[in-house]
């Protein structure tokens, strides 16, 4: 297992904490299943007006990783 620094926002930080505390997890163990649940979620189209507009758009020059 990997083990890196993180710095996040206090408030960002109670509302995690409020969180595992809730679901009876350690907050190590919170963070990695919220992550793990935003990891296999489905993605939104991001080509529609209705998608995510928070995802990035695919790199210029580099090739779409997306079906033709």
């Amino acid at each position: 297992m990997i083990r890196f620094s993180l710095r996040i926002p206090a408030d960002l930080h109670e509302q995690v904490t409020a969180r595992a505390t809730a679901d009876r997890r350690s907050l190590n163990s919170e963070i990695l299943h919220l992550l793990e649940v935003a990891l296999t979620a489905p993605r939104p189209d991001t080509g529609s007006p209705s998608g995510d507009p928070a995802s990035p758009a695919p790199l210029r020059g580099k090739p779409d990783s997306s079906p033709a």
